[in-house]
């Protein structure tokens, strides 16, 4: 690989994330919309698709070269990517149980599958998209964070098939792409409906061909950034949004939203404009949790305003609608800084401190045993 100076924190990916997680809100909020559903909504699922390339991606370009180098460490890889998921899982999950049970005790009828205790385990352990839940259950989004946990656990498979082929970034790309438009139509004559519509069924299947487009992608990127990345990513926006917008297949977008990224990537960062402000950056860094808070603020505060407002259809106004939006962003920003950071921080912290402790330990032995040995 080219020794190429790339920054660790890519900022127009980071901005990307907000518009990928705000057109899956989009997409699940719109049902309480009293107005017929945009072609563009109804293909909010494939924001989901957008993550999964963005996490093969992004890995790629913190990991790889060390797991090439035979640096990378398995182990402190997999906590350090605990803390980024595991405590915002816990906290939505229980979100949603405390939520159904407060319904059920003030006999309000509720979706069977919030309470789905026979999910729950598979929930804990996040195997739930895996095939291990035989039905969704709890907060569903999170089959998604199932899926990412699936792709963390084999990422050295991914890295290993990436490092080989880092000469040859294009062939890797091409490569990946064919698998995925290949595993997209046998997925779907096999299976009598699309793999980019799985949740906890095949959802662990579902993120490895994305995934695997991501690292290819960032070989691309690796060997060297894309000349004119600006235009060229406002053209893969472009042939992105038309092809949600018309409903052709779902390879054209997950392929175009694949190349946004790689443009967005190459755009030197004093010329990132709106997605490298602050601003869209901070967006980018909430994203999980305005993802992972969807569902249960849904069921919260849409089951608020429609009793205000008589809504029994729970189908509200633009203005309310506009608004319950607005409220899961300022939430999500509550949340993410009084319990995704500090548990992240925690947890990592805590992994540090022990990695320390074991070092001092290990030391101490070194020198009583060089101080007892009598050949020393």
């Amino acid at each position: 690989m080219t020794p190429l100076a790339t920054p660790i924190d890519i900022r127009p990916l980071t901005s990307l994330r907000f518009l990928a997680a705000l057109w899956v809100v989009v997409y699940l909020m719109w049902p309480n919309l009293a107005v017929g559903m945009p072609a563009l909504a109804a293909k909010g699922y494939l924001g989901v698709e957008l993550f999964f390339v963005l996490s093969g991606f992004i890995l790629s370009h913190v990991y790889l070269q060390a797991f090439g180098e035979k640096r990378f460490g398995y182990k402190g890889f997999l906590w350090a990517r605990i803390a980024r998921i595991y405590p915002l899982h816990l906290f939505t999950l229980f979100g949603v149980m405390a939520l159904g049970l407060a319904a059920t005790a003030a006999g309000m009828a509720i979706d069977s599958g919030i309470l789905s205790w026979k999910t729950l385990l598979p929930n804990l352990l996040m195997v739930h998209a895996w095939g291990f839940a035989g039905e969704a259950g709890w907060n569903h989004p999170s089959w998604s964070i199932s899926a990412e946990w699936f792709a963390y656990l084999t990422f050295p498979v991914f890295a290993a098939a990436a490092w080989k082929l880092r000469n040859r970034p294009w062939v890797a790309t091409g490569a990946a792409a064919l698998f995925l438009a290949a595993l997209y139509v046998g997925f779907e004559h096999v299976a009598g409906y699309r793999l980019t519509e799985a949740t906890f069924k095949w959802g662990a299947l579902r993120i490895v061909p994305c995934f695997a487009y991501g690292c290819a992608l960032y070989l691309a990127y690796r060997r060297a950034p894309l000349p004119r990345a600006g235009l060229l990513a406002a053209a893969a926006a472009v042939v992105m949004a038309l092809s949600a917008a018309l409903l052709s297949w779902d390879g054209i977008t997950v392929l175009s939203g694949g190349l946004l990224i790689l443009a967005l990537a190459s755009i030197p960062a004093d010329k990132a404009g709106l997605l490298g402000s602050a601003p869209a950056v901070y967006l980018g860094e909430i994203s999980y949790a305005v993802y992972m808070l969807c569902a249960p603020w849904q069921i919260l505060a849409v089951n608020v305003v429609a009793r205000l407002i008589g809504a029994e259809d729970k189908q509200l106004p633009l203005v309310l609608w506009l608004a319950i939006i607005a409220g899961l962003i300022v939430a999500a920003a509550i949340v993410h800084r009084l319990i995704e950071r500090p548990a992240r921080s925690f947890l990592r912290g805590w992994a540090k401190r022990r990695r320390s402790s074991v070092d001092r330990r290990g030391k101490q032995s070194e020198t009583v045993l060089q101080h007892s040995d009598p050949i020393v």
